[in-house]
């Protein structure tokens, strides 16, 4: 969604690099490219008014002019406005003291609540709570069933007593479920109210209705992040109408340019909690403001995806892997191999993943044309292998490799591809189990890291005095050291004249350390 805004962004502080001061134009114009570059992100125009204000006072200031590098030093500052409008700190959701804790999302209709009401549920019970998704969306067709489906594959328990499609009062529902909680032992009640197409005073009734029937801790706004400044004002009729707590941005893994984001936690000062990024169960999380901006910047976010690993790797597993590569290369398999990579492909798209990294904004375009097939190929072609082939690899033959491509469905080449791939991926893995990365100096256990060596010592000779290549000007520069030396100036050793290093005597405590002669 912000690939637009984060190229421009990026071309413009390509421009600042270089510059060791920046003057008054070089902070307009770069002033003038972000301005355009939000507007073209369809950010609301007050927003881009605050933020540009921000960033040109502080750019005119101390911390720039003194700054060693102000280039580095203007995208701290953008960085940091960015988290500002975003929302600042990372908000978490209220629990109440006394169980259970009663959350109400709000929103458009085709905002996409009822599939969000069964993440968040999803999210709450891997966060050790029991969550409750009650349906109160009892106008709309066959809503009450979708929420049930969706409370059965996110795994929590659904409250729907009545069938829906126009039959049913939503307020009582809404009652009704705080105590059936309490019986059941939830300690987290989610309500999907109703939507509609457009802001109507009816609608506005029925969600104040529910609303003071429950008394949520937490009244939740779920945007479309891909409706751009419409969200925008929808958030502030939905304030001033119903009131909300917190803003959760759905699809916002959609094709639009993300104004909304951007401009919502500012203009109607609730931050945003929570996005949707895909259409899974699992692609949901907390929102962070600062992770956000770091990825608009192309910096990344390696904070989130060190969280993802976290949670789809086991630490004994890892453990278990690293001693297995520690006894030597030959103990990694390809059912080793298969276990690795569908472990990556539990943390969700390659392509995100990778989106994720630092720098890879420049090399978008490669990852976006990733194939997440080929996961699933690469596992076909493994698991059509004996057991025998996957522990020993060097055993497959032409005939072995033609009768894997036909089990697979893929041409030989291929089996031939995957396997020298493993062989490289073994080889790499070992080494890293060993203390470090191929091709990396300095690191134990490495190669390269003695011609990293030899290359130090080349640079320190090449620092020395050098002698000048006119020779008139190399024979004056040898009289020169000559008529000093016979005047005891010094000699090469930097000792008196006519001195060499044997003349000189060292302290009996350096002597001591000498080896014997």
């Amino acid at each position: 969604m912000f690939d637009t805004l984060s190229d421009r962004l990026t071309a413009t502080f390509k421009n600042l690099r270089g510059k060791g001061r920046l003057s008054e134009a070089d902070i307009d114009a770069t002033a003038r490219e972000i301005r355009i570059a939000l507007l073209e992100a369809d950010v609301a125009l007050p927003v881009v008014r605050a933020f540009i204000k921000q960033v040109k006072e502080r750019a005119q200031g101390a911390e720039v002019s003194r700054a060693l590098n102000p280039a580095q030093q203007v995208i701290k500052i953008v960085n940091e406005e960015l988290i500002g409008i975003l929302g600042g700190e990372t908000r978490r959701l209220r629990l109440a003291k006394n169980p259970p804790t009663v959350i109400m999302l709000a929103g458009l209709q085709g905002a996409g609540k009822t599939t969000l009401a069964g993440k968040l549920g999803r999210w709450l019970k891997a966060q050790g709570h029991a969550p409750l998704l009650v349906a109160c969306d009892l106008q709309r067709p066959n809503a009450v069933n979708q929420l049930t489906v969706v409370a059965e594959r996110a795994g929590v328990g659904i409250y729907a007593p009545e069938p829906g499609n126009g039959v049913g009062d939503p307020v009582k529902v809404a009652e009704d479920s705080i105590e059936y909680a309490r019986g059941k032992q939830y300690d987290v009640v989610i309500v999907d109210t109703a939507g509609r197409l457009g802001i109507d005073a009816e609608m506005m009734r029925q969600a104040a209705d529910i609303r003071d029937a429950v008394r949520p801790d937490e009244t939740l706004f779920v945007v479309d992040a891909m409706i751009g400044q419409d969200a925008v004002n929808t958030a502030e009729a939905f304030r001033d109408g119903v009131g909300f707590d917190g803003v959760v941005l759905s699809k916002l893994d959609g094709d639009a340019r993300g104004g909304a984001a951007l401009s919502i936690a500012h203009v109607t000062g609730r931050q945003i909690m929570f996005a949707s990024n895909g259409e899974k169960l699992d692609d949901f999380d907390a929102f962070h403001p600062d992770r956000m901006a770091s990825r608009i910047l192309g910096m990344g976010d390696v904070l989130s995806l060190i969280e993802k690993a976290e949670q789809t790797f086991s630490r004994q597993e890892a453990e278990q892997m690293a001693a297995k590569l520690a006894k030597g290369p030959k103990e990694f398999t390809l059912d080793d191999f298969l276990a690795q990579m569908e472990q990556v492909r539990k943390m969700g798209s390659i392509s995100k993943l990778l989106g994720m990294m630092p720098g890879m904004g420049q090399i978008r375009e490669q990852i976006n044309d990733i194939d997440e097939r080929d996961v699933d190929r690469t596992a076909a072609i493994i698991k059509s292998m004996t057991p025998a082939e996957r522990t020993d690899p060097t055993i497959i033959n032409g005939s072995r490799r033609a009768r894997i491509a036909r089990g697979s469905g893929v041409d030989v080449s291929a089996v031939k591809n995957l396997v020298e791939r493993f062989f490289e991926a073994r080889k790499m893995m070992s080494r890293m189990a060993q203390g470090g990365m191929p091709g990396m100096p300095g690191m134990p256990g490495m190669p390269g890291a003695g011609g990293a060596r030899k290359k130090g010592k080349q640079q320190k000779k090449a620092k020395g005095k050098q002698r000048s290549g006119n020779p008139m000007k190399r024979k004056a520069e040898e009289q020169a050291v000559a008529e000093r030396r016979a005047a005891g100036q010094g000699g090469a050793f930097g000792l008196p004249g006519g001195q060499g290093p044997e003349d000189f005597e060292l302290p009996q405590e350096f002597k001591d350390m000498l080896p014997p002669k």
